[in-house]
């Protein structure tokens, strides 16, 4: 019996090993991949967001009031421990070495700066507009660097993950509205509601993710890019690309409801 005992302790430790080494090389991974900075950039990004649904929904605006709430909302420390629970579940057991090797490179360091600072300067909508109105120019003729482009947006399906995404976080967002006291709506209301949205987040999706890569890349050669597609169509790729939007999903999720929720208080708040 003590045998047994024995033998069982020791597979727990060793389970609970494997689990912490895997934990570490997340975090290593996520440290590579600038994971912080991003979450800092998005907080910007949710913070815009709020002051412009503020602007459209509350007859007063934004104000100090509602933007210590945003900020509150797109806490960068809650967003990571958000989308780190999620991306742990869904990479499971994948072997994360390959991915460790890549962006530990110069080539995936460089990957990493550029698109960290191309979502900063995003943040600036006159810098997004001129990307868009370059994009739209560049699509005809045939570009050898775009056309490397597309192919990282097919071998990730970026445009699918991002269109899903959108509704999704669009759906919580209707039903934090609902449940903070702001209208009736049912589910299937809610549902026919966001996917009436559904073309146009897609041509919206579309354009963004073209023109933020078209510039992120512009300073890579067609075969950086091309090594970064390689990478991308490996299994632990495939596993890391899904375990982030299963993350950045999550929180996207968690934020819009809370965005939801917090806007209809106050829409009530006003009309009292």
């Amino acid at each position: 019996m003590r045998k047994i005992l024995f033998i069982l302790s020791l597979f727990v430790l060793s389970a609970q090993s494997a689990v912490a080494a895997s934990r570490i090389e997340i975090e290593a991974l996520f440290d590579l991949l600038s994971m912080d900075a991003m979450f800092e950039v998005m907080r910007e990004e949710g913070l815009v967001y709020s002051d412009d649904l503020a602007d459209d929904m509350l007859p007063g605006g934004t104000g100090p009031g509602w933007q210590n709430i945003a900020r509150r909302i797109h806490d960068p420390a809650k967003m990571r421990t958000i989308v780190q629970a999620e991306f742990e579940a869904s990479f499971g057991d994948a072997d994360a070495a390959p991915l460790l090797d890549f962006f530990a490179s110069e080539t995936g360091q460089k990957i990493v700066a550029l698109e960290v600072q191309t979502r900063r300067a995003f943040l600036d909508e006159a810098v997004s507009d001129k990307a868009l109105e370059l994009f739209h120019e560049r699509q005809e003729p045939y570009d050898p660097h775009l056309q490397a482009i597309a192919d990282y947006v097919e071998a990730n399906e970026l445009i699918e993950y991002n269109v899903t995404g959108a509704l999704n976080s669009n759906f919580m967002f209707y039903r934090g509205l609902v449940e903070g006291g702001a209208f009736a709506m049912s589910e299937q209301d809610i549902l026919r509601e966001v996917w009436t949205g559904e073309d146009d987040t897609r041509v919206e999706t579309r354009d963004w993710l073209f023109s933020f890569l078209m510039v992120a890349y512009e300073p890579l050669n067609v075969e950086a890019i091309a090594s970064y597609v390689d990478l991308s169509k490996t299994t632990e790729g495939q596993a890391l690309n899904r375990a982030l939007f299963a993350g950045f999903d999550e929180m996207y999720k968690a934020i819009s409801l809370s965005l939801g929720m917090a806007l209809a208080r106050q829409m009530q708040g006003e009309t009292l």
